[in-house]
């Protein structure tokens, strides 16, 4: 192992190369807390060509590697017991091209860098994770990152047009096409949302929209969360598809209201946070019928934010939401698992029930449009008994997702967290195409091994 770091900084640099306990502390995990691999080295390149001499040195010794942006991936979808290949250095912007509505960005940028860049052009990026200002676009793409926006804009593999990536044999390679319906096969398709297991991606090709005219926010409460999740059906069916329609639970109210003085009304013990983008005219209107879905459903109170500083107000408590749970224990688990927006009442109940019965506290979260849920589960996992209540849990969730006609995750991917939950949605068979597929790559067994499929007969 000391050759492979010898190696690696008589290529890239000592400074580039960062090993020892407290890189190991630091890096031993991303967002998922409960799996720890602690790192053989941190490598840290600025250029296409060095990543691709740190795969190369890899395979040379045989070492597993895995590209990491900045951790804050929700499954142990970057966390490896190998060299570790931190994006933190190519974080650039390399152009903005507003005629065709395309940026062209290095990996460790976040998804806000790119927004600010577009802003001056009148354009935006769409995918906007709740961790927007610090994820970055290769971590967006190897997980195919949603967010609140998903409903309208859809998810990251809807806005990447191209990307140079260092495939697992160290070869370098750009798949996908600035130009649209380009022909051929598409292995883009594959990369984004391949959690990293096909190559470490150096470059990506975005695709931008245009800023809406305006957008219009609001917060609606609810005496009960059946009632919300209700409206969000009824929303949908009459036509209504909003920008955001986020839903936020009594247990994530009482943290964001202890946490940074927030007052809600207290008859409330669940709100919608609604948002709509377009014309001054379509988004009065789009409101307007949201407005009488929630009176019908029995709304309590409902704040319509009057200009950006409101607006910015009424996302502050969803925004801070899953933070504030550090008020309750020093760690936590977003669990992730979508379901048919019309399930979303049955799926709570069920939810309840299931941690009631193994003792745990699941705070709910959803971007509710299009089912998917976020039951956050704060705990200490140093305690192995606690650890062991929340597996249980998070075992019958995702087994209640499924059984619901839906999936293990919505945004979150794989990682490690999910590999036992694949089975439940994918035959032996369908399994083994997939494993396939990823040994079509040489080199595959080194590249952030052990994620996203499980092993044959595991």
């Amino acid at each position: 192992m000391a050759r492979v770091v010898e190696a690696l900084r008589a290529n890239l640099g000592s400074d580039a190369v960062l090993a020892g306990p407290a890189v190991e502390r630091v890096y031993e995990c991303d967002a998922y807390t409960v799996e720890k691999r602690p790192p053989l080295c941190v490598v840290l390149p600025e250029s296409t060509e060095q990543v691709q001499s740190v795969v190369r040195i890899c395979r040379q010794h045989g070492v597993p590697y895995a590209a990491r942006g900045a951790g804050t991936g929700l499954s142990g979808g970057a966390t490896v017991a190998g060299v570790v290949l931190s994006t933190r250095r190519m974080n650039r912007i390399l152009r903005i091209d507003a005629e065709n509505r395309m940026a062209v960005v290095q990996p460790g940028a976040t998804n806000l860098q790119v927004t600010r860049a577009a802003e001056p052009h009148g354009l935006f990026f769409a995918p906007d994770p709740s961790s927007q200002h610090v994820s970055t676009i290769g971590g967006n793409i190897a997980e195919n990152a949603g967010g609140p926006h998903t409903l309208k804009y859809g998810v990251t593999a809807n806005h990447v047009l191209e990307v140079e990536m260092v495939l697992p044999n160290g070869e370098v390679a750009r798949l996908g096409s600035k130009v649209p319906e380009a022909p051929g096969l598409h292995p883009l398709a594959l990369v984004v949302g391949s959690e990293g297991t096909l190559g470490v991606v150096t470059e990506a090709t975005l695709r931008l929209l245009p800023k809406p005219q305006c957008v219009r926010t609001a917060l609606a409460f609810f005496a009960e969360p059946r009632d919300a999740v209700r409206a969000v059906s009824e929303m949908i069916a009459i036509g209504v598809v909003p920008l955001a329609l986020e839903f936020l639970d009594s247990t994530f109210m009482r943290v964001v209201s202890e946490s940074f003085g927030l007052d809600f009304p207290p008859a409330a013990r669940a709100f919608l946070l609604m948002e709509f983008d377009g014309t001054e005219e379509s988004t009065a209107e789009e409101l307007s019928a949201a407005s009488d879905v929630c009176g019908r459903c029995g709304v309590v109170e409902l704040q319509i934010a009057r200009d950006e500083a409101e607006r910015a107000s009424l996302w502050y408590a969803r925004k801070n939401a899953v933070g504030g749970l550090g008020r309750i224990a020093p760690s936590k688990v977003t669990h992730d698992g979508s379901i048919p927006r019309s399930k979303l009442p049955e799926a709570l109940a069920r939810i309840e029930e299931i941690a009631e019965r193994q003792g745990v506290l699941v705070a709910n979260l959803a971007h509710a449009g299009d089912g998917n849920l976020h039951p956050c589960m704060p705990l200490d996992d140093r305690d192995p008994e606690q650890v062991a209540r929340m597996h249980r849990a998070a075992d019958e969730i995702m087994r209640l997702c499924v059984e619901m006609g839906g999936s293990i995750t919505g945004e979150h991917g794989v990682g490690l967290e999910k590999l036992p939950f694949m089975r439940l949605m994918f035959s032996a068979d369908d399994l083994d195409f997939q494993r396939r597929l990823v040994q079509a790559f040489e080199g595959f067994e080194l590249c952030n091994p052990g994620k996203l499929l499980p092993e044959a007969g595991a």
